[in-house]
């Protein structure tokens, strides 16, 4: 169908709509966002003489809660300028309006009543085709659209967002039995392309799918912890990643979203189901307790724990649901905690805890597990069409490191079943069809595919051409060179991916090699080019900073200026390449992760890109490269026909690296200049190295040649001096110390090119010389040492 989405608006402005408001800004799409208009002068409106009927007055909700956006952390706008693709209006005025739009996100609060009486005002204004959707947590979509006319019902649907809307993957969509089958795939492929989502479609029961299996799940956990008779912190302490689940775990995920939130939901199946079920979505007494208090979590300053300050800091306080006061953070630790951790591997992990019976711990495990995994195989073909749409549900709404199917795969299926089985549970019919087969497993995974279980059969997982797996790639093809760090892989259609694995993606002497090896490869064998890119969970935290210590601590200075000679050299040879090269960076893309990024051909970065030069922070300097190219970038990023003014260029990055700015966005490495015309950021993160090598080709294709070398003019003494003066400033206010005012003059003089004249044009090796020696003598200042050696130990910065 030739459907298009020009415009938008969003009614309702609360947390929920301008969320959403502001992730469709972030995509480029105008949004009108709307609220009530308000009934009442503020005190503000009245000191301004203003009236009832002021436009800004009548805005004023939607407003303000569009101003709010600039507040929130972690921010929903991916830029500040988005926010003014963002108009407001009021429901009273505005809904004439609708007719100028192309989709409609019905956000209002969560009745079904409110929801019917705001769909039927949309259905008299809108325009023939345009899609009208609501957000709810889990009220009827049929329901709501059961009075509207057959056009509206035909363009009608589901589209639940989680909150935060910038940040979580899913969008559960949900079509009823009046849905045009043109829009519901329309809509799936555009929250999938243009917003960047992970979509699953659910079917039209009480709370979708990831809210009704987590609610279930969260409450569970609770009822399972008040009859064994833990404690709120023990059960966070062993319910977070060490089971595949975010680091908020359980209870800390509850003050997140908020309990006032969390009941809501519960209610909402509470009030739609019966017997066993119904039973199971109870909110406990003390929730309810802690509900008329207001302990709500962290939007009201306390719910399951608390910060208490004290003489010697703060410390965090749990809350004992039996008397609701707040005591000491209890933790579980046992001999099968302690060896899962061991493990490599969440499979690993759960099979350990759980087949530890007895332990206090893995009774715990396998206590909330075992339900979970009953009540998901109970709801299948009831909430989604097959296992593989739950499970995925469940990692991205939810942050799950696996879904309840993969999770049953995990701990065992046919031991599982048998255990269950042993412990007087009903197990579903289909269930125990699976068991009958020879190695029963949900999941079968043959050459690079993916197969589920459905209807006594294995049907094949059928993904989004632009996802790239490497993991199921590496499956179909043989690597075509790995050492411990990195692999070579073939992308296909000439396009090679250098893919790096080292912990945490740190860079070594193993990395080095590979992309050595992986430049000259390309251009021997005659591919297209190499994209730079992985599937970890960072691109890359920089250099392998442990390595350079332990190096530093024992003098062994000849050797810290090989490797970092060896890297200087290994990025000049990927910038010089015959072949393009294209990075494809995402999540954290620090130090030399963004000196890998900053000489390449081209850069085609993630959404949530989070890039920056931040050596500084533990004493030292960019010493790959990263001073000179961030330097470079700026100056290609000034418009043509524009005086270069270099003290301006060399003043922006100085303040950038001296203050190891990390940008917190794709788009905003493009407007911090990490990335320049050359460069693209893609809509959806699960895309990005199928975009990468699209680019690769487009710049082969269009007959690439290798940048010539030419000389860059720097600032010399006098862009030095006003580098100086300004970091002189910040130590004098009491905002940097005396070793920071040490890395800012070195840093200073390699980003000026010494002591020359200004606009003296010098080679990059001279910069890069300039760079290795300010980096060499930093790392032998026991400050800067002791600064590495504290990122070390505790994952953040010193100042000293």
């Amino acid at each position: 169908m030739n459907q298009k989405i020009k415009r938008a608006a969003v009614l309702g402005s609360g947390v929920m709509g301008a969320g959403i408001a502001a992730h469709l800004a972030n995509t480029g799409i105008p949004v009108l966002m709307m609220d009530i208009a308000p009934r009442e002068l503020s005190e503000q409106e009245k000191s301004k003489g203003l009236t009832i009927e002021h436009p800004a007055v009548r805005n004023r909700i939607a407003a303000e809660n569009k101003r709010a956006l600039l507040k929130q952390k972690p921010s929903p706008l991916t830029s500040k300028k988005n926010l003014d693709l963002i108009e407001t209006g009021n429901f009273t005025d505005d809904m004439s309006r609708l007719g100028e739009v192309d989709w409609i996100i019905e956000v209002v609060v969560e009745n079904l009543d409110i929801k019917k009486k705001v769909l039927a005002e949309v259905d008299q204004y809108r325009k023939p085709g345009s899609i009208v959707s609501s957000n709810t947590s889990g009220i009827s979509i049929e329901a709501m659209s059961a009075d509207c006319s057959d056009d509206f019902k035909k363009h009608f649907l589901g589209t639940h967002f989680f909150n935060p809307p910038r940040y979580l993957k899913l969008l559960e969509v949900i079509p009823t039995a009046s849905t045009d089958p043109g829009v519901l795939s329309f809509m799936k492929t555009f929250g999938e392309d243009v917003l960047g989502k992970g979509v699953v479609e659910a079917k039209d029961t009480p709370n979708f799918i990831a809210n009704r299996i987590g609610t279930y799940g969260l409450l569970i956990t609770v009822q399972k912890m008040l009859e064994k008779g833990y404690s709120v912190g023990e059960v966070d302490s062993v319910t977070g990643p060490l089971i595949g689940r975010p680091k908020s775990a359980t209870f800390r995920t509850l003050d997140v979203v908020g309990l006032d939130t969390f009941i809501h939901v519960a209610n909402n199946v509470y009030e739609q189901v019966e017997g066993k079920e119904k039973k199971a979505f109870e909110v406990p007494g003390f929730m309810t307790a802690m509900l008329e208090k207001g302990w709500l979590g962290s939007k009201s300053g306390q719910g399951f724990f608390l910060k208490n300050k004290t003489a010697e800091g703060s410390e965090i306080l749990q809350l004992n649901p039996e008397t609701l006061d707040y005591e000491p953070r209890g933790k579980l630790k046992t001999k099968a905690t302690e060896a899962a951790k061991q493990e490599k591997g969440l499979h690993r992990k759960l099979k350990t805890l759980v087949q530890a019976e007895g332990d206090r711990a893995g009774d715990l495990i396998w206590s909330i597990i075992k339900p979970v995994l009953l009540y998901s195989g109970e709801l299948a073909g009831e909430i989604a069409d097959d296992i593989s749409a739950i499970d995925d549900a469940m990692k991205w709404g939810f942050g799950w490191e696996a879904g309840p199917f993969e999770i049953w795969d995990a701990v065992g299926v046919e031991s599982s079943v048998e255990r269950m089985k042993a412990e007087g549970e009903t197990v579903p019919s289909w269930v125990e069809q699976l068991v009958d087969h020879k190695n029963p497993s949900f999941y079968k995974h043959e050459n690079g595919n993916v197969y589920y279980y459905h209807n006594g059969e294995y049907k094949e997982k059928v993904f989004n051409k632009k996802q790239i797996n490497l993991k199921r790639l590496k499956e179909k093809t043989d690597v075509i060179k790995k050492n411990a760090g990195a692999s070579l892989i073939d992308l296909g259609d000439g396009v090679a991916a250098l893919e790096f694995h080292s912990r945490s993606n740190a860079i070594g002497l193993d990395i080095v090699q590979m992309m050595n090896f992986a430049v000259d490869y390309v251009d021997e064998n005659d591919w297209h080019g190499l994209v730079v890119g992985n599937q970890a969970k960072n691109f890359c935290v920089g250099a392998n900073l442990g390595m350079m210590l332990m190096e530093a601590q024992d003098y062994n200075f000849f050797e810290i200026e090989m490797v970092v000679k060896n890297f200087q050299d290994s990025m000049m040879k990927l910038k010089y390449s015959d072949k393009p090269v294209v990075a494809a960076p995402f999540g954290m893309t620090l130090g030399g992760g963004a000196e890998v990024c900053l000489p390449s051909a081209a850069i085609q970065a993630s959404p949530e890109t989070y890039m920056g030069l931040v050596e500084t922070g533990v004493g030292l300097i960019p010493g790959g490269g990263g001073n000179k190219e961030l330097y470079i970038k700026h100056l290609r990023n000034i418009p043509e026909g524009v005086e270069v003014d270099l003290q301006k260029a060399a003043v922006s990055v100085f303040e950038k690296i001296a203050m190891a700015k990390v940008s917190t966005s794709g788009e905003e490495a493009l407007e911090n200049g990490f990335l320049d015309q050359r460069d693209a950021v893609s809509t959806n993160g699960d895309h990005l190295l199928h975009d990468a090598k699209q680019k690769v080709l487009g710049l082969a294709g269009s007959g690439y040649k290798a940048p010539k070398r030419t000389k860059i003019p720097v600032t010399g003494e006098q862009g030095l001096a006003t580098m100086i003066l300004g970091a002189k400033s910040l130590v004098l206010s009491g905002y940097a110390s005396e070793h920071d005012m040490k890395i800012a003059e070195k840093l200073a003089f390699v980003l000026a090119g010494g002591r020359l004249k200004q606009g003296t044009l010098v080679d990059e090796q001279y910069l890069l010389d300039l760079e290795r020696e300010a980096f060499l003598s930093l790392i032998g200042e026991p400050k800067s040492q002791a600064r590495m050696q504290h990122m070390l130990m505790k994952g953040k910065p010193l100042r000293n």
